[in-house]
């Protein structure tokens, strides 16, 4: 079983940085060949996919609303994931949950925009932004 614990939020006003983080466990081996991707969720909001990490070469992917102001790094340690967000604006107040996924050759690069098909979800952290 994967255990993901983000950690990291707060409130900033706009303009502002903030780092995530998202430290991962499995039971009895080591963390390895897992995408972990980055999700917030607004108030009365569906799930949004805000960035992704793979095993693979460590590429990544991010949505549009955030791309250029955030950026995914994993630590030395590769069970570490770090969500670094500048340039914050109001709407980048949500929820930010990270998740993963074990990587398999079928998923497609498009995948790994879907929430759906990560398996291990942490308990999420609030970030607010104010004006």
């Amino acid at each position: 079983q994967v255990q993901l614990v983000e950690s990291g939020g707060g409130s900033v006003q706009a303009g502002g940085s903030l780092r995530l983080s998202c430290a991962a466990s499995v039971s009895g081996r080591t963390f390895s060949y897992y995408a972990v991707g980055w999700f917030r969720q607004a108030p009365g909001k569906g799930r949004e996919f805000v960035g992704v990490i793979r095993w693979t070469n460590d590429v990544t992917y991010y949505g549009d609303s955030v791309k250029g102001r955030f950026i995914i790094a994993r630590g030395n340690a590769k069970n570490m994931v770090y969500l670094e967000m500048n340039d914050l604006k109001p709407e980048d107040t949500a929820v930010y949950y990270c998740a993963a996924v074990r990587e398999y050759t079928y998923y497609s690069s498009d995948s790994y925009y879907n929430e759906a098909i990560y398996n291990a979800w942490g308990q999420g952290t609030q970030v607010t932004v104010s004006s």
